[in-house]
C-alpha cells in the first residue's frame, strides 16, 4: 500500500506538468488568435454589450467604418453602418 501512495504521489506532478505543458503548447501554436506579436488586424470588436442569454450588441472597426451588429447562438446581423 505504502508503494502505491508513493508513485501516486510522484505522478501528480508529472501528470499535471504534461497538462501544463500541453495547454500552453496548444495556445502557442494555435493560428488567428487575437494578440499574437507581429500581427496585424483588419477588423476590430470594439465593444460589446451583453443583452440576455446567448445575445449581444457588438461594435466592430472594419475598412475605416464602425459596424453594429447583434449576435445571437444561431445568427449574426448587421444593424447599423457608420463612416468615419
Amino acid at each position: 500500500m505504502g508503494e502505491y501512495i508513493l508513485r501516486l504521489v510522484a505522478l501528480i506532478p508529472v501528470v499535471g506538468g504534461l497538462a501544463w505543458g500541453s495547454l500552453w503548447l496548444w495556445k502557442r501554436l494555435q493560428l488567428g488568435m487575437p494578440g499574437q506579436p507581429g500581427q496585424t488586424r483588419n477588423v476590430r470588436i470594439t465593444e460589446v454589450v451583453p443583452l440576455g442569454l446567448g445575445s449581444k450588441l457588438a461594435v466592430i472597426e472594419f475598412g475605416g467604418r464602425e459596424l453594429l451588429v447583434s449576435v445571437s447562438k444561431t445568427d449574426v446581423r448587421l444593424i447599423a453602418d457608420s463612416h468615419d
